[in-house]
């Protein structure tokens, strides 16, 4: 089998497993959804990078002494039904790069490749190239494998929507964060941070 070092050299209209993913050494940053390839926008701008960092700074210094693990992309996530058990690298078709993700089983989903399963919390950072997907097919995909909550972060109109899964394992609207506004996560309460110190950042989309 050749090696892969183009995305020419792949079908877009086909099917892959996380296994072959694994294989690829491409230089575009890929998801799979699915099976599906997916390209990635183009490297993050100012602005997506500063609410990024501020962010990891932030649950990094919260998590640090605490057994749940925060990381931050390039990181893979790879995603299937809840119902589910950990599945084979041949089983498993999405994998996912969240801008932040917090892991409370490390030792059950942490692996030298990431983490296989949903996620605790995830925090997408929206951009002009992937907010279509991650407003719709994340949203759905993360509900589906049992990601408990969800924050969408808005960075032109520095504006956060928490959504947390509910008893019949829908996503709810939470609370909508905004100016002066302090966000706490509903996973932990604990952790309250001002809205305006997450988007302290000299350049807005």
């Amino acid at each position: 089998m050749p090696k892969i070092i183009l995305l020419d050299q792949l079908d877009l209209t086909q099917s892959y497993s996380y296994a072959e993913y694994l294989t690829w050494q491409l230089k575009e940053a890929v998801e799979l959804i699915k099976g599906k390839i997916m390209l990635m926008s183009p490297a993050p701008n100012v602005a997506h990078q500063s609410i990024s960092g501020n962010l990891h700074a932030l649950l990094h210094a919260f998590f640090k002494h605490k057994k749940c693990r925060v990381f931050a992309a390039p990181f893979d996530v790879r995603l299937y039904d809840r119902k589910k058990s950990i599945l084979k690298n041949e089983e498993i078709h999405t994998v996912v790069q969240p801008d932040i993700c917090v892991v409370c089983q490390p030792e059950e989903k942490l692996d030298t490749q990431g983490c296989n399963g949903a996620p605790d919390w995830i925090i997408e950072i929206l951009s002009k190239g992937t907010a279509k997907r991650e407003i719709h097919t994340n949203y759905e995909l993360y509900q589906e494998s049992g990601v408990m909550e969800y924050w969408l972060v808005f960075p032109g109109h520095q504006a956060i929507h928490q959504f947390v899964l509910n008893e019949q394992q829908k996503y709810e609207l939470q609370h909508m964060y905004t100016n002066d506004d302090i966000a706490v996560p509903y996973l932990f309460p604990e952790l309250a941070m001002s809205v305006n110190e997450i988007f302290d950042t000299w350049a807005q989309d």
